[in-house]
């Protein structure tokens, strides 16, 4: 297989949150490997980015089709607005697999023109619990309506994806609810790219604890307001807060404690020096869900890990970090912590586990799946 047509639901750069990581680093991978990509781009709220025609034989845009007309109907929005005429064309224009990044991107899914085609769906989160989630997050009326919404369309839409010729499911637990569901037989684990190929973390003593988040995500900025309340505004070592967008209640929220910061849309390199640099990486998530970036991005390149267990969901890394539960529990970890220096002997402990985390492993696997 030398060339292969990925259909991304953003323009996968700057590759700064959870999913456009995965595509983004996943077309590296492949550039890397020889592959020629037909990279074919929903435009939402991103620039265009040149980069990308470096990376493939080809980058096509299209226009997400936002507004009410998309909402209406029982296909999920997030797909009904990614439906768009000259998507088909341009695939017809070559032979090659057809990759779905993301539910989003499945619209076309037993379209009959493609019958021939070999189609695989990346699977990122098992989305319709996703949008529960988001639902029970939100402080919005408006927007629980539509999430509670949202997620009982994409619950319905689910079977669908048994017409892709392959899965590629991000974590252990969300395969096997995918072989459940779906009577599927070709589902296979392929974790996320994320741009690493070796455990960077320094050794040393950090001074400060972090957490870092997409935090326009109601998940993310819930997950933030829990910790300065009751863990950051508690603990002795600095701590800072570090995303995109946050909100102004958790903006001025922080402004009310001494010893916690917020930092705030900062760029690729600036974002992997504080995650360098922290001395505790606290990740809290009230989902089990798919598999979550910032803990690879931690675990290749931070210092000691404090996680809830929900964050370490379908994945064999347990043993990697520090687990708490409650408030109590976290706060205990942290300052046990802090005084602990990170040894050369924590970062060789971690190099077996993330092996087959790397990306030019999951590369090399995802071919040898696409050749099968």
């Amino acid at each position: 297989m030398s060339a292969i047509n990925v259909i991304a639901f953003n323009i996968p750069y700057p590759a700064n949150y959870g999913g456009v990581i995965d595509v983004y680093h996943k077309l590296r991978a492949f550039n890397h490997l020889g592959v020629d990509v037909y990279l074919h781009c929903f435009e939402y709220g991103r620039d265009r980015a040149d980069i990308l025609s470096g990376l493939c034989k080809k980058v096509y845009y299209y226009k997400r089709n936002t507004g009410l007309l998309s909402n209406l109907g029982l296909t999920p929005y997030i797909v009904s607005s990614r439906r768009h005429k000259n998507l088909l064309v341009n695939l017809e224009k070559n032979n090659a697999p057809i990759l779905m990044e993301g539910l989003h991107c499945t619209a076309l899914l037993g379209e009959k023109s493609l019958k021939d085609r070999r189609i695989i769906y990346r699977e990122s989160n098992i989305e319709h619990d996703y949008y529960f989630h988001l639902a029970k997050a939100s402080q919005s009326w408006l927007k629980k309506i539509f999430f509670y919404m949202e997620a009982f369309r994409l619950k319905r839409y689910e079977s669908k994806l048994r017409l892709a010729d392959q899965i590629w499911a991000v974590s252990k637990e969300d395969k096997s609810h995918l072989e459940s569901i779906l009577g599927h037989s070709n589902v296979h684990f392929l974790p996320s790219f994320k741009g690493f190929n070796n455990v960077a973390t320094k050794a040393g003593k950090g001074e400060y604890v972090l957490y870092h988040a997409n935090l326009s995500v109601p998940e993310n900025d819930q997950a933030a307001h829990y910790l300065v309340d009751h863990v950051f505004s508690k603990i002795e070592i600095p701590a800072i807060v570090a995303g995109l967008n946050p909100s102004n209640a958790l903006i001025n929220k922080i402004k009310g404690y001494s010893n916690v910061e917020i930092r705030a849309n900062l760029n690729e390199e600036t974002m992997a020096d504080l995650i360098k640099e922290a001395h505790v990486h606290v990740l809290y998530t009230s989902q089990a869900t798919g598999l979550k970036l910032k803990l690879l991005q931690v675990l290749f390149n931070g210092r000691y890990c404090v996680a809830n267990s929900k964050m370490l969901h379908g994945t064999d890394l347990f043993s990697l970090c520090h687990i708490a539960n409650t408030k109590d529990e976290m706060i205990q970890k942290i300052n046990g912590l802090v005084n602990q220096s990170f040894t050369e002997e924590n970062i060789s402990q971690r190099k077996p586990y993330l092996e087959n985390y790397t990306d030019s492993y999951l590369a090399e696997y995802a071919l040898r799946l696409l050749n099968s």
